[in-house]
């Protein structure tokens, strides 16, 4: 394409995610959405027309065999993201994947398999990458500021969050917590600690709590197609994620536990200075003899969701028109479930699993 091209979007998939998508897209002025898809053609048609899509399908192969769509935003269940983005890269598109990749290894490949032998570009929504204060983390690790990052600690708890619904369906989402909200904080850490090559996990999955649809006085997320006697995913999970050199992750995510608060927590830890991420962006390191505690002035103090949406929908059009390369490309796709199904084969077996 040329860098001045209108870029036509697709959107297959009108859950609560693609919402973030599509106003993303609405507020790139390079952008048309063109079509959207959904199993159910009466949400696809009222989403079209609330987007101002001329076109909406009920079957993706078909929207992208007639839509003449430049890139496509995949926002549906997990176990569904190999196919359709085969289907996509194939059919000549451009693909923004919703996280994670894939459910397995294989699948993950085998869609690695299909941007390289199709030349198109995907780019996997990790969209914590995307959020300006990581960036500027980012930015100060590429420069030497925090030295070697050989330690880092994340952990995602929701004390009553199971979504229920095909977030707890283990045969739709691959997982719980881990793969879910766990993948965020995994693959910004490893993201920013220079994507070291994994080389082993040691993790335990817990299963105790369900997803304690009988607490009462507190709201949660639910899916639409909740249903509290279907739960097959785990409660909570922690790892140990070791990565050659030396260098470790320790990794803490849940959907339901017995904790005082919802928190996010990431820290990293180098050899001239850590970094604070989550839940405010903090900067520790040492000047003249003396430890310094630092508050890099930005415009959100912690995760700003929109913007760093923003920016990720920004990226992708700029990707398509460019042919520049996603800072999210899909080898980094396959390196986390690597890892996230690393988590579960070792909790699964109860013994540390070796990478390859």
């Amino acid at each position: 394409m040329s860098s001045t091209d209108i870029v036509k979007i697709g959107v297959v998939g009108v859950g609560t995610i693609s919402e973030l998508h599509l106003n993303a897209y609405n507020n790139n002025p390079n952008v048309r959405i063109e079509a959207i898809c959904d199993l159910n053609e009466e949400r696809a048609k009222a989403t079209a027309v609330k987007y101002g899509a001329p076109q909406a399908y009920s079957d993706y192969n078909r929207m992208f065999a007639e839509a003449g769509l430049d890139g496509v935003s995949i926002c549906t269940w997990n176990n569904t993201h190999e196919p359709i983005a085969i289907a996509a890269l194939q059919a000549g598109l451009h693909v923004l994947l919703e996280k994670p990749l894939s459910t397995t290894v294989e699948a993950a490949l085998r869609i690695e398999e299909a941007v390289r032998s199709t030349g198109r570009k995907l780019q996997v929504g990790y969209v914590r990458r995307y959020d300006n204060n990581a960036q500027l983390v980012k930015q100060f690790a590429d420069a030497g500021e925090f030295g070697e990052f050989y330690y880092a600690k994340a952990s995602s708890i929701r004390r009553v969050g199971n979504p229920g619904g095909w977030f707890a369906d283990k045969e739709r989402s691959g997982g719980g917590p881990v793969i879910d909200i766990g993948v965020h904080v995994v693959d910004l850490c490893w993201y920013l600690m220079g994507r070291p090559k994994p080389v082993s996990v040691s993790a335990n999955t817990y299963r105790k709590l369900g997803n304690r649809a009988n607490v009462k006085h507190m709201t949660s997320y639910r899916a639409a197609d909740y249903d509290a006697s279907r739960n097959t995913v785990e409660d909570m999970a922690n790892a140990i994620i070791r990565f050659e050199g030396g260098a470790s992750l320790l990794l803490e995510a849940s959907f339901t536990l017995h904790a005082k608060e919802n928190k996010t927590t990431i820290s990293l830890f180098g050899d001239k200075g850590g970094v604070e991420i989550d839940p405010a962006l903090a900067i520790v390191t040492e000047k003249h003899d003396t430890i310094l505690n630092v508050t890099p002035q930005t415009d959100h103090p912690g995760f700003h969701l929109e913007s760093a949406f923003q920016n990720e929908i920004d990226h992708f059009v700029d990707c398509v028109r460019t042919g520049s390369e996603p800072i999210s490309p899909v080898s980094d796709g396959v390196a986390v479930m690597k890892m996230l199904c690393g988590i579960y084969e070792s909790a699964e077996k109860g013994e540390e699993i070796r990478l390859s």
